[in-house]
């Protein structure tokens, strides 16, 4: 690797002629100006002296890539933006859960801005629980988590010695899953909450939201595409666990404080058939019972498959005779039988949820149906 130095030394005359050799070591050296001086004589001889310089090394280059990957690491203006924008979010977003969690700890009513008192019939349901953990309570958890990371990675130094690399891939997988969860449960306000509103969910959403855009734009398309695996795993797994919880939940009643609907009975159009009136009758003879509400239409359309004259033989129990409205419970006898929905039969011990086939109940109360011409 080093190069070669040649001495160049000038003759004067002289009787004793002597050579000083110079010394080179291993490493890489580039020779410098030469200056001469009078003692540099020597025996008629007069010695150039070389002064070296070292050049750069491969020791030399380590450290300068060791430099260039600690600037590198630590984060830039642009990344201290982002990261303060997630705290922010996270911040608020704390807040507000902390605000639903004592509420929801301390069974106390919420104060609605927005939509009256319907957002505390969706912050009281069976839906604003997964697994039995108040959601306000997880929400809380998880912008918390947020707040922490986002400051964390402003000032570049993590805990447990995760990489900066790592914290960012975090965030980004924390910021889908609440983005998914908040369109899911959004879903579940439009669907089951119908005419309700809910000003906290809708906040919350917004902040979810922002989080997700503002870190995927911090890391870009082409970035993101190499580690898009985890957040979508992360966000499918939510999904799988709330769908689970949510499957065993009840059915929502109408909003007590939207709705004050008086008794009323609804006329059945359609003529019976007589395999309706047959079942009509063996249903009634085995003590099945078809319970219902004036107001379901599920239950209408029941009666509309027996028809007018069969839906008269069944035993129909209504669970709200006295109406619907604030501070209206379920009959005692609807109570009793733990109705959750509507139309529930009981046939036989065996309960069946939603409107039935009239095929399904012959099958389930034991009713021959041969003779009718449909299937068994």
């Amino acid at each position: 690797m080093g190069e070669r130095v040649m001495a160049t030394f000038v003759s004067f005359p002289s009787p004793n002629l002597s050579l000083t050799t110079p010394q080179f070591s291993p490493s890489c050296f580039a020779p410098s100006v030469t200056k001469f001086k009078s003692d540099d004589y020597r025996g008629g001889f007069m010695v150039l002296r070389a002064n070296y310089s070292p050049r750069p090394g491969p020791d030399a280059e380590s450290s300068e890539d060791a430099e260039t990957s600690s600037s590198s690491s630590s984060p830039s203006s642009a990344d201290n933006s982002t990261y303060n924008w997630c705290a922010g979010i996270g911040g608020l977003g704390f807040l507000e859960t902390s605000y639903l969690t004592y509420l929801k700890l301390s069974d106390s009513d919420a104060f609605c801005p927005i939509g009256g008192g319907t957002c505390g019939d969706v912050l009281n349901s069976d839906y604003s629980l997964v697994f039995g953990v108040p959601l306000p309570l997880m929400g809380m958890i998880t912008y918390g988590f947020v707040l922490v990371l986002s400051l964390q990675l402003a000032e570049g130094n993590l805990l447990f010695r995760v990489k900066q690399s790592d914290g960012r891939l975090i965030l980004l997988s924390t910021a889908a899953s609440m983005a998914t969860a908040s369109a899911y449960f959004l879903y579940i306000l439009n669907t089951k909450f119908a005419g309700s509103s809910c000003s906290y969910c809708l906040a919350s959403a917004m902040l979810s939201f922002s989080l997700f855009f503002i870190i995927l734009k911090d890391f870009g398309l082409q970035e993101v595409q190499k580690v898009v695996a985890l957040p979508l795993c992360t966000a499918a797994l939510l999904l799988a666990v709330l769908s689970t919880s949510y499957n065993s939940v009840k059915p929502v009643l109408p909003s007590s404080t939207e709705i004050d609907l008086p008794f009323y009975t609804s006329e059945i159009a359609t003529e019976s058939s007589p395999l309706a009136i047959s079942l009509a009758r063996h249903l009634r003879s085995t003590g099945a019972k078809m319970y219902g509400a004036f107001w379901c239409s599920h239950c209408l359309e029941q009666k509309e498959m027996f028809g007018r004259e069969a839906a008269k033989l069944l035993d129909y129990v209504e669970c709200f005779p006295d109406g619907y409205r604030k501070g209206v419970k379920m009959a005692k006898v609807c109570v009793d039988a733990s109705i959750d929905g509507f139309p529930t039969w009981v046939i036989n011990g065996q309960v069946l949820s939603g409107e039935q086939e009239l095929s399904n109940l012959a099958r389930a109360s034991g009713f021959n149906i041969d003779g009718f011409g449909l299937p068994n």
